[in-house]
């Protein structure tokens, strides 16, 4: 029997050949593109601006395949829109594309293919999905393109996610996606990469203060030996390790190393105080459904750009999990993901709280 699998399209040229890859390997493929916020029209490189919803209708029918256009813009803005707000108002940097890809594409649209009667659904992310025999669980790997490895921001996902969700590219690089993409003479081809953020067209912290209609909420900067230096312009316009835009010209360069929320406060101070060996994490989760009992040596990454480092996971309650470093590591960031790797498997990961 032909499988059915919904690809999210997002009319790029990564989705748009997951789509191609996967008719070629005989699936009945449907392509969804979800509408998940209103953008200006102008702004092309939008994962749900109207250029991109065309590009993906037009490579659908490239491909001969049928095309929606799904409505999720009341779940984006509860689940990621004014989570993503909520955060940054708190003193904290938030991801949001981990979080959409939690509560959207691995939660609201692998519903909607359910309800199709859908097999599966696929994306054009960068990873590599496994069975292991040995364990009966499915495996998360990192993808074959290093530079392009999107695990980081899928650690959330669960063993029935998994099972249902097709990942095309993961053995390909992106060099050999875009020959994929000319040979089919797909338009998409040589499209630029879609912008970090999706729903932020400028500075973050415009964004928030639109958004949540916040006044200014001007506050101090102190100094390591507690000194007043500056105002700052509202602690959701910053974050740990930043040293551009602060406004501060004190003759010697400067970093936020803490945000204090309860009392509007932004600390800063020299290069070496952005530093530490160890960090706690709440809202953990293990791909396998179960959390490692006892320490644990795995690699970690504390960010999505950041390499690997050893460390050591210790499970501390139902929700918190605590990470030591061997070597210190820079700028641990609260409302970051730290994530878990032994090898190319993705154990899992967390939402950094606090360091030290």
């Amino acid at each position: 029997m032909v499988k059915r699998v919904i690809v999210a399209m997002s009319g790029g040229v990564d989705s748009s050949v997951a789509a191609l890859l996967l008719k070629r390997e005989g699936y009945e493929v449907i392509g969804v593109t979800m509408q998940i916020w209103p953008q200006s029209e102008d702004n092309e490189r939008a994962c749900c601006s109207l250029e991109a919803v065309n590009d993906a209708r037009r490579v659908a029918w490239k491909l001969d395949i049928p095309h929606y256009v799904m409505n999720f813009r009341d779940e984006f803005e509860n689940k990621v829109i004014k989570e993503f707000c909520a955060e940054y108002v708190a003193g904290r940097t938030p991801n949001p594309c981990i979080s959409c890809n939690k509560y959207i594409k691995f939660e609201s649209l692998l519903s909607k293919a359910k309800a199709l009667e859908a097999d599966y659904i696929a994306t054009g992310h960068y990873v590599r999905r496994e069975f292991d025999y040995v364990t009966k669980k499915w495996l998360l790997k990192v993808g074959l393109d290093a530079t392009k490895d999107q695990s980081y921001a899928l650690y959330n996902m669960t063993q029935e996610q998994l099972e249902s969700t097709l990942f095309p590219l993961g053995d390909y690089r992106k060099t050999e996606i875009r020959a994929f993409a000319r040979e089919a003479g797909l338009l998409v081809a040589d499209k630029a990469e879609s912008q970090e953020i999706c729903f932020v067209e400028g500075s973050y912290g415009d964004f928030v203060q639109d958004y949540l209609a916040l006044p200014d909420t001007p506050g101090d900067f102190i100094d390591s030996t507690g000194k007043k230096v500056g105002q700052h312009r509202g602690i959701y316009r910053y974050t740990i390790g930043q040293n551009r835009g602060l406004g501060l010209a004190l003759g010697y360069p400067v970093y936020v190393t803490r945000i204090d929320p309860e009392t509007n406060t932004i600390y800063v101070g020299p290069k070496e105080h952005l530093f530490d060996s160890a960090l706690v994490a709440e809202n953990y989760n293990f791909i396998s459904g179960e959390p490692p009992t006892g320490r644990l040596k795995v690699s970690a990454k504390i960010r999505y750009n950041a390499p690997k480092v050893p460390a050591e996971i210790e499970i501390l309650s139902e929700k918190k999990l605590a990470v030591s470093f061997e070597q210190p590591q820079r700028a641990i960031t609260p409302g970051q993901a730290v994530v878990f790797y032994q090898d190319q498997v993705v154990l899992g990961g967390a939402t950094i709280c606090s360091r030290g």
